[in-house]
């Protein structure tokens, strides 16, 4: 397996991104990679473990890490293999379903995180599921926001139109899709920095072969695996809040099947929060009132 590098450099003097950053080498049946991470608060604080999608990285979290650090809590923002500051397999064929949920999980067991609250989005949540539902024992809380678990169901047209738009564009633009996706418009220095992990399209291929791997159809890979995880799903009664924006095409309305399904959603406070997409760049300061509530309750 060829793995690229993105240089160091290419982070340097970010916007809002004083983070040190922290490695884990996982090693794969074809070779290690390298897996960043951010580490930021207290080491017995009640660890928060932040999931990004695609084809975001950690950044997406620099508006919530110092609010949830200043109250006391320990924030861990990892960068999905092929993302960020993480190595980059060079074929496109390198990148399943069930690699990303291997690699992801030798990585939480290798923190040995426990008592961990959970918020997911986009990508974060079709693997920070299979997270939880491998690990229930891991996870004290969760929050799903503009996510889903699929199995082979179909898909919307929000997300129709973006698969081809990921499998046909020439160059993937990937600061402008942050742009795009957010209800906000993004600075030039913002969008500078999600294009950062990215010298050229050769470093794309993760970003180019997620959208075709979500499980949407009965013949996709990693239906079973899903349907199995939506087992555990179904049993998980810790706090359990969904938080989806008013302004997503892709998962509007996916927030139904969380609160029908896992019993952990009975009486939580779910909310409506303002947004696009990323709804990261658009509600910072009141996801960090959502953990922070959804933590205390978790205790």
């Amino acid at each position: 397996m060829q793995v690229l590098r993105t240089p160091d450099d290419r982070f340097e003097g970010l916007a809002d991104w004083p983070y040190a950053p922290q490695y884990l080498d996982i090693i794969d049946a074809n070779g290690p990679l390298r897996l960043h991470y951010v580490d930021e608060g207290p080491r017995n604080g009640t660890p928060i473990l932040l999931l990004h999608g695609e084809p975001s990285w950690a950044y997406l979290y620099r508006n919530i890490i110092p609010g949830l650090v200043a109250r006391g809590y320990r924030c861990i923002a990892p960068d999905l293999i092929g993302f960020g500051r993480s190595d980059k397999p060079a074929a496109r064929a390198d990148y399943t379903y069930e690699r990303h949920v291997e690699w992801m999980s030798v990585w939480l067991q290798a923190l040995d995180l426990t008592g961990v609250v959970l918020f997911c989005q986009d990508w974060g949540g079709l693997i920070g599921l299979r997270l939880v539902a491998a690990f229930p024992e891991r996870f004290a809380a969760v929050a799903v926001a503009n996510t889903g678990l699929p199995t082979g169901a179909g898909l919307t047209p929000g997300f129709q139109n973006w698969l081809t738009i990921s499998q046909t564009i020439p160059q993937m633009p990937i600061g402008l899709l942050l742009n795009g996706g957010s209800g906000r418009e993004l600075s030039a220095e913002e969008i500078a920095a999600y294009d950062a992990p990215f010298p050229d399209e050769t470093f794309k291929e993760g970003a180019r072969e997620f959208p075709k791997l979500v499980p949407v159809t009965p013949e996709h890979a990693s239906v079973a695996e899903n349907m199995a995880a939506w087992k555990v799903l179904e049993a998980f009664d810790k706090p359990f809040v969904t938080a989806f924006s008013d302004g997503d095409p892709i998962t509007k309305g996916g927030e139904a099947v969380f609160q029908s399904r896992v019993p952990g959603t009975k009486g939580q406070p779910h909310v409506t929060l303002s947004g696009g997409h990323f709804l990261q760049e658009d509600s910072p300061a009141e996801i960090v009132a959502l953990l922070d509530g959804l933590a205390q309750r978790a205790r």
